[in-house]
């Protein structure tokens, strides 16, 4: 079986699959569909009746003498061809405006559960991507989800209104149409069945590279989007560093290798759709030339053979439609299983069967023979233990790449340790569900990140629905009021992309307000104070001694000078902890971590100007 087969006969599971795991979504609307579905129905019967008001005009007006061999409808004495031929044109109108009236209720309906649906899919598939775990997101580029939650939903609702919908209607009357031009005269109506081998050859064989050739785009598109967000996050790197020219040579590799795909699904579906154009008219040959010798031969009456043409004609858009749109459902198909790939994706890190509401929390933190490794043959973390009592200052230092980073996202379950457990107050952390676990948890990174709306918004996304009072004490503890009330707009002030807008001292006092609102009795601190100049490194310091006052507080840093006061330090290097005790201790010991803090004292000593301090990354 070649490649091309396989894929076609991927399309009705991945159609099913789709089907299965939207249903629950479908199902709250059975009435609208139901109805929708009933409306097509009327709709299909009417659009079988149109032609045969022109049977009776032409075989009891036109040529009344020609239709001894038909079964004819007899008609109340006295009507004349005249009166006939009016009840047949208002006939003709009243079945045309049934017909619209069933066609807008049937479209409309669907159209409307379609895309109730798929809003509901769309924020169903948001919410999944939020919860999923640092895992997932480490290995998946952020432009590629993007475009699952934006383009392929979007391609699905279109697909599924302006094609999937007509493909169900034109099947439905294709059927009725066939039904009834075997009562009217088998013979011919076998001419015309004789064309569907070779239609559904060439739509399988066609159709198969078009859906090959889909897939094979989206994932160039999915390229191009995750290119395109990559460069403008860091257009300030890339303007300093002058990458433009070479990224814009991968661009423009990927773009081309997108248009060639795309050109190549247009030609597929353009051959296709002629391909079953010159067989209808074949077919339609064929028809017209035997037909004409059944009717000399008494066979059928001219009206009869008019309905039968006509319907051969009518037949002949949906057959066309039904190549283009089978290439269509292809397309958005793949769109499809995309999305439902992200929905299926369990989490690794999830609320466990039985998860209870964490207690309000003490700040007692233990670790026991614990191991962390992102990939199972590569532990990040080996056999870590080590107990923190309740308002302890932990600082972890040591080498980058060490795994300091990792070992505190552990403690916020980010990630599931694959050895050993985690207890907070003597609980394994993993019993307690993932919301009320952070909520008791506060976190300043080096980088923190602010988003594009109020200030005050940005304060208060720490506790949902606080108070304006809360949200100022938390920016006064943060030493943030200040400068707050300097802006424009005061706490209204929004801020752009990433806090922009914002220096990088004012960014992390805001983070440090966000984190304080919270009031959490555990607060985890990576590298909060790097990257700053003076000013800021003491108005953030000033802010995060009076944030953690009190607290259980895991510091990670690279500046050892900074760690000096902490309660307990752990010297980490791959993996291991090291070395452990307070910096007196440690000097003591005369070992790496006393040999590392001489070696920045010197450096930092050695190379800054009056009055300003430096410190190493290691």
């Amino acid at each position: 079986m070649n490649n091309s087969e396989k894929d076609l006969k991927a399309v009705v599971p991945g159609i099913l699959r789709i089907f299965r795991k939207f249903w629950p979504h479908i199902r709250q609307r059975k009435f609208l569909i139901g109805g929708s579905l009933l409306a097509l129905l009327f709709e299909t019967a009417l659009g079988l009746l149109e032609p045969w008001p022109l049977k009776f005009v032409f075989d009891r007006i036109i040529l009344p003498g020609t239709n001894a061999n038909s079964w004819n409808v007899a008609l109340p004495a006295g009507i004349s061809p005249m009166m006939l031929l009016t009840y047949v044109a208002g006939a003709i109108i009243a079945i045309a405006s049934l017909k619209s009236l069933a066609s807008y209720l049937s479209t409309y309906g669907m159209a409307l559960a379609v895309i109730q649906v798929l809003a509901e899919v769309r924020s169903h598939l948001y919410s999944h991507l939020q919860r999923l775990s640092l895992c997932f997101h480490s290995k998946h580029k952020s432009g590629d989800l993007i475009t699952r939650v934006t383009y392929d939903i979007e391609r699905l609702r279109l697909v599924t209104i302006k094609t999937a919908l007509p493909f169900v209607t034109n099947i439905v009357t294709i059927v009725g149409m066939v039904g009834v031009m075997f009562w009217l005269n088998w013979e011919l109506t076998l001419i015309e069945i004789a064309i569907f081998p070779f239609f559904i050859f060439f739509t399988k064989h066609l159709v198969s590279r078009i859906r090959k050739v889909t897939r094979k785009h989206r994932k160039t598109e999915g390229a191009i989007a995750d290119t395109t967000s990559e460069t403008i996050g860091a257009i300030k790197v890339v303007q300093a560093l002058s990458l433009h020219d070479m990224l814009e040579d991968n661009f423009y590799k990927q773009n081309s290798q997108s248009l060639d795909e795309g050109a190549k699904s247009l030609k597929l579906a353009t051959l296709l759709e002629g391909t079953v154009q010159v067989l209808m008219a074949i077919v339609m040959a064929l028809v017209v030339w035997r037909g004409s010798l059944v009717v000399l031969q008494k066979g059928l009456t001219p009206g009869e053979l008019l309905v039968f043409t006509s319907y051969l004609k009518s037949a002949f858009d949906p057959m066309r439609h039904l190549s283009k749109q089978a290439g269509q459902i292809a397309k958005a198909t793949a769109s499809g299983e995309r999305v439902v790939d992200i929905l299926e994706y369990e989490p690794r890190v999830r609320d466990l069967p039985g998860a209870k509401k964490a207690h309000p929390f003490y700040g007692a933190v233990r670790f026991q023979g614990v191991s962390f490794g992102y990939e199972p043959e590569r532990e990040i973390l080996k056999d870590i233990n080590m107990t923190i009592r309740p308002g302890q200052k932990v600082a972890v230092v040591g080498p980058s790449g060490s795994g300091k980073s990792t070992l505190i996202s552990l403690i916020l379950r980010l990630y599931d340790p694959v050895a050993g457990r985690i207890l907070i107050d003597g609980q394994d952390i993993r019993e307690y569900t993932l919301d009320s676990l952070r909520q008791q948890i506060s976190v300043v990174l080096q980088d923190s990140m602010l988003f594009a709306v109020s200030i005050r918004e940005n304060i208060a996304y720490g506790k949902l629905g606080a108070s304006n009072r809360e949200i100022e004490t938390a920016a006064r503890l943060a030493n943030a009021h200040d400068f707050i009330m300097d802006l424009p707009e005061g706490y209204d002030t929004i801020l752009s992309e990433r806090g922009a807008n914002l220096s990088g001292g004012q960014r992390q006092r805001i983070a440090i307000a966000r984190a304080a609102i919270r009031q959490s009795p555990i607060v985890i601190l990576d590298e909060p104070t790097t990257g700053l100049d003076n000013a800021s490194d003491r108005a953030v310091s000033e802010a995060l001694n009076r944030l953690t006052q009190g607290r259980t507080t895991f510091l990670i840093s690279h500046n050892l000078r900074a760690v000096e006061n902490a309660d307990l330090i752990l010297y980490i290097e791959a993996g291991n902890i090291i070395e452990r005790g307070t910096h007196t201790e440690l000097m003591r010991q005369g070992s790496r971590y006393a040999a590392l803090y001489q070696m920045q004292n010197a450096i930092n000593y050695s190379t800054r100007p009056e009055g300003d301090s430096y410190a190493i990354e290691v």
